[in-house]
């Protein structure tokens, strides 16, 4: 589904990522683990378009897609769900839905009723405005928002940071509901707990280089390798 080999991103002159490679296989949900500012976010911007690498390829399906806009990937079936959510404010939580829909895959099983239904919670909050929800709320509507696309794969970055345990729950649980209908995910995070829980195979990125990548037993099992890359 997704193979990112040896990229290279910088943010202006700083060099983010180092020679950073990964594939994802259909229907897996994969993580990307490390601390604050290991590089897991320029890993999701370096794939969604918004920091293209200066070097190495990234492939969606076969296609190579290094450098695509956004707005391009999107079309071809790439969900991202932002660290920072990116509610449009001023709108209702039914217009940040209607407003992701994706026309060229209108086709897709996801549409704002059965998202409704999926996340029963944003129905009695459709006419809200976006800037009025919580911090966990926001995260559950940009995942409704990102899937409003009909993505087959769907970037998620740190969708547990700052919200209270049970909405952790919940995320997980929905997660794994997506996972049960073929999603693809990449998900990023510091939680590791939650990632492993769900995840079919994980890697490990410190410092913009992957240190190390296993099965989710192998990482669940090995401490040394979880204190060597800073999880």
């Amino acid at each position: 589904m997704l193979e990112i080999n040896e990229i290279h991103t910088y943010y202006g002159q700083s060099h983010i990522l180092f020679d950073v490679s990964l594939k994802i296989k259909k229907g897996q949900v994969v993580c990307l683990l490390g601390r604050n500012g290991a590089g897991k976010t320029a890993t999701l911007k370096s794939v969604m378009g918004l920091a293209p690498p200066k070097r190495g390829t990234i492939r969606f399906k076969g296609e190579d897609i290094t450098g695509r806009q956004a707005y391009q990937l999107a079309r071809k079936g790439i969900g991202y769900v932002p660290d920072d959510r990116r509610i449009f404010a001023d709108l209702t939580v039914g217009e940040n839905l209607e407003i992701a829909a994706n026309k060229k895959r209108a086709d897709g099983e996801w549409n704002k009723a059965r998202l409704y239904d999926f996340f029963p919670a944003l129905e009695k909050m459709d006419t809200r405005k976006g800037g009025l929800l919580s911090g966990g709320e926001q995260k559950i509507l940009a995942i409704a928002r990102a899937l409003m696309g009909n993505p087959e794969f769907i970037l998620l970055d740190e969708p547990t940071e700052g919200i209270a345990p049970l909405l952790v729950d919940h995320i997980a649980e929905k997660i794994l509901k997506l996972k049960q209908t073929g999603l693809t995910v990449l998900l990023a995070e510091q939680n590791v707990k939650f990632t492993l829980s769900l995840s079919d195979y994980g890697y490990i990125i410190d410092n913009g280089r992957i240190c190390h990548q296993g099965s989710v037993q192998e990482l669940t099992e090995d401490e040394e390798i979880r204190k060597t890359c800073g999880i």
